[in-house]
């Protein structure tokens, strides 16, 4: 398996790339879920961009020795949200899809919850492998190969907070 680092300024450029083709696309959406925890930076920036309300979806798939390996997958029992009800369109996003199951999964899961409210859903993640069993509609990088994509934040899940008060330099500031 080969890797792809992601630094912070590329990690926010994409997300901008990400904002742009969905703005280009003209679809109207008026609710963002983001899956946690890797698309909440992403669900967070585009909510503020389109100035639509986000949800929060806790999902976990990974554990492991450095979260590197798939098990089931789990749900949180609900969304969190500070609408009173769900927008009838809805954007899913995520910062990538490995298998996509989780986002397969996740849009049964919306759909058996919430598809009363639902009229239409689409799909968004930074990075798309060709290995998922889903193509989202948005996608900013895709990869033929399956590469590990070590994202800017995977330092803080090896390191204590003990540890990083001893560091003279932050893994932010290293990892540019």
């Amino acid at each position: 398996m080969s890797d792809f680092y992601v630094s912070w300024s590329d990690y926010y450029r994409t997300i901008e790339a990400l904002a742009i083709q969905i703005h280009q696309s003209q679809w109207e959406f008026n609710q963002i879920v983001c899956l946690a925890k890797g698309g909440l930076r992403v669900g967070d920036i585009l909510s503020r961009l389109f100035r639509q309300p986000l949800a929060i979806l806790a999902t976990a798939s990974y554990g492991g020795p450095n979260n590197r390996v798939r098990g089931a997958i789990t749900f949180g029992r609900d969304l969190t949200m500070t609408t009173a009800n769900l927008g009838n369109r809805v954007l899913v996003v995520d910062d990538l899809v490995d298998s996509g199951i989780t986002l397969q999964k996740t849009l049964v899961w919306l759909d058996r919850q919430y598809g009363f409210y639902i009229d239409e859903m689409r799909t968004a993640v930074l990075w798309y492998k060709h290995c998922s069993v889903i193509k989202p509609d948005y996608y900013v990088q895709d990869f033929a190969d399956n590469p590990w994509i070590h994202q800017p934040f995977e330092s803080y899940e090896t390191l204590s907070v003990a540890e990083l008060a001893t560091l003279p330099n932050p893994p932010s500031d290293r990892m540019t």
